[in-house]
């Protein structure tokens, strides 16, 4: 990790990363949408309304697994000072919070029908709401301590301590009683009680939104980069001016 510290290195690998992963992406997703939208089987029970989860799952997992990232880069960012860390995090936080708010939209489109309305406070649904909260205040915090040219600890403090929201999103489910339905796919043993006709697209979506996510975060953080250059050249040139 320590190696991609100088910004220009970093750059080097970043730059052609991203149009792998952007292109890899699409080469999965594509297919995969069609296949979910046009080559599965109606649901049994939920008919085509069910096809919404090749996006909805692939965004919930992601907007949790965005926190995590945002989580790991602030540790980075306090224990071992690495100076892209803070970075990653501002880079993690806008991308996470619209596949957050994608997985509460396809949610909400998806249990009109299942449930019989838009919205439950449900334990599953109000926790995902309070983490695109948690997302939200995150960029705040981030970009008021960067106009004051702190460092970011605060919003890496921050990021460390709304990992406790994971948990309850993921045992929610088991926790209270509520509408949303059970854990369909076990990545420890490895099960899933999604029917094989049905999910073969989803590990397609998953992969191809994940690539996709991780070319957003590259982008967003090589843009943070020359903003940063900018910014400097600016301040030596106004310091020479003096």
């Amino acid at each position: 990790m320590h190696r991609f510290a100088n910004p220009t290195r970093f750059l080097k690998f970043a730059r052609p990363a991203t149009w792998v992963c952007l292109s890899l992406g699409l080469l999965l997703l594509v297919p995969g949408i069609y296949g979910g939208l046009f080559i599965t089987p109606p649901d049994y029970l939920q008919g085509d309304s069910a096809r919404i989860l090749y996006v909805h799952v692939p965004a919930a997992w992601l907007g949790m697994a965005g926190w995590s990232g945002l989580a790991a880069a602030s540790i980075a960012q306090i224990v071992w000072r690495h100076p892209l860390a803070f970075v990653a995090a501002q880079a993690t936080a806008p991308v996470g919070a619209v596949f957050a708010a994608l997985c509460l939209a396809t949610g909400s489109i998806w249990g009109r029908p299942t449930w019989g309305t838009w919205w439950e406070w449900d334990g599953r649904l109000t926790s995902m709401l309070i983490l695109f909260f948690l997302y939200l205040a995150y960029i705040a915090l981030a970009d008021a301590d960067r106009e004051r040219g702190g460092e970011g600890r605060i919003a890496a403090i921050f990021g460390i301590a709304g990992t406790a929201i994971l948990p309850v999103i993921h045992y929610s489910v088991l926790w209270w009683n509520t509408l949303h339905q059970g854990q369909s796919i076990s990545f420890v043993r490895g099960e899933s009680s999604i029917a094989e006709e049905l999910f073969w697209p989803l590990p397609l979506t998953a992969g191809g939104f994940t690539l996709l996510f991780a070319a957003a975060v590259l982008m967003f953080m090589r843009a943070e980069l020359a903003r940063g250059r900018v910014e400097a050249r600016l301040r030596r040139q106004a310091e020479g001016q003096r």
